[in-house]
């Protein structure tokens, strides 16, 4: 890989949108070892925005000028619509760029496995921004697990709740095409079934219930998924942008305790903000937010973990750097796909889909 003088990987932002200009962008420009070089939008608003923001970037309106001067670059950074994942993809590994892609992978797992080819062929990076393995409190899950606070889990739910009464017109998420990937069920969950297989593996079997719950709507706004894992572990995971009163975000229940929490992660509303990793008490939350930690009649708070989605890119950067493992392995995210189509595949036809193990991604510790 080459880099430039100062040892920085030069980064190529595709997207800059709310993926690109809240989370990637500031994310990527806070990290050592990574340089945001350059930042591709079409939109002249976003354009004008990019310059303000990030004065020292580049700013073009089509990923062609990246590919087009390929070897300026290390890395390439796809935050756009899911239907566009592959492609852009595709393109960035084919200029010989190493690759961050949003979110899910790809529409589909085969068009996953197509990209983990396409990299695996050219010796490139290909990864997945799966920020929220950084989350202070899924931090404080993992952590009570591996100490064995819990004793042996049995248990799982996990809720990514919302209060959007009312679609967003305009956006690609709201379509109803099947190529778009859009809906609750590729976007937040992917973020909740990845963390269920972070912590107990990929599923042996998936139930889903699926609906649409806004009038008019063309895309899933209400989601339930039940995992059931290899060691019996049972991952019950909602989503829902109809939820005018949330239920608790993690409730994790083991032989020896019970863990149980309420409220979102403070990362992303600082970076809508205009906060910063490096900031002070970046990613820690109010006491008031703290899970509780119960052994039947002793019940204590818990702090949460700081959350770092910084950690994410540091991890990139060192892959880039040394070869190392990136950050998220592209096959967890190939399996995260296979539930997704598991899940539909079960609210479609009412019917508990048992799920090959093809691919099975191992928790890591």
């Amino acid at each position: 890989m080459s880099v430039v003088g100062n040892g920085s990987a030069r980064v190529a932002l595709i997207g800059f949108g709310l993926g690109g200009k809240v989370f990637h962008a500031p994310l990527i420009a806070s990290v050592p070892g990574l340089s945001l070089d350059t930042i591709v939008t079409s939109d002249p608003a976003r354009q004008a925005e990019a310059r303000e923001s990030y004065p020292s970037s580049r700013v073009v309106d089509r990923p062609e000028a990246v590919w087009e001067s390929g070897a300026e670059y290390d890395l390439a950074v796809v935050s756009t619509p899911n239907s566009s994942h592959l492609p852009l993809g595709l393109a960035a590994l084919q200029a010989g760029l190493s690759v961050v892609i949003d979110k899910p992978l790809a529409a589909t797992a085969e068009d996953g496995r197509a990209l983990a080819a396409a990299a695996a062929a050219r010796g490139l990076m290909l990864s997945v921004f799966q920020n929220r393995r950084w989350d202070g409190d899924f931090l404080s899950v993992r952590r009570l697990i591996d100490e064995g606070a819990l004793g042996s889990v049995h248990g799982f739910e996990s809720r990514y709740e919302r209060w959007r009464p009312e679609p967003k017109a305009g956006t690609w998420r709201e379509r109803g095409a099947p190529e778009e990937a859009g809906g609750l069920l590729f976007d937040l969950g992917s973020h909740i079934v990845d963390q269920a297989l972070q912590l107990f593996g990929r599923p042996t079997h998936v139930y889903a219930e699926v609906g649409r719950r806004r009038p008019g709507v063309e895309v899933d706004d209400d989601v339930f998924v039940a995992l059931t894992h290899r060691d019996g572990v049972r991952s019950h995971l909602w989503a829902s942008v109809v939820a005018a009163i949330q239920g608790p975000r993690f409730r994790v229940l083991g032989l020896r305790g019970a863990y149980e929490k309420y409220g979102m992660d403070v990362q992303e509303d600082a970076l809508v903000a205009g906060g910063r990793p490096g900031d002070p008490d970046w990613g820690r939350e109010p006491e008031g937010q703290w899970g509780r930690l119960s052994t039947g009649e002793d019940v204590r708070v818990v702090e949460t973990e700081p959350g770092a989605y910084q950690a994410y890119y540091a991890g990139v950067a060192e892959s880039l750097r040394s070869g190392a493992r990136p950050p998220v392995d592209v096959h967890d995210s190939i399996d995260v796909l296979d539930v997704l189509e598991a899940a539909s595949e079960s609210a479609r036809t009412g019917q508990i889909v048992e799920l090959p193990d093809q691919t099975a991604a191992e928790p890591s510790k």
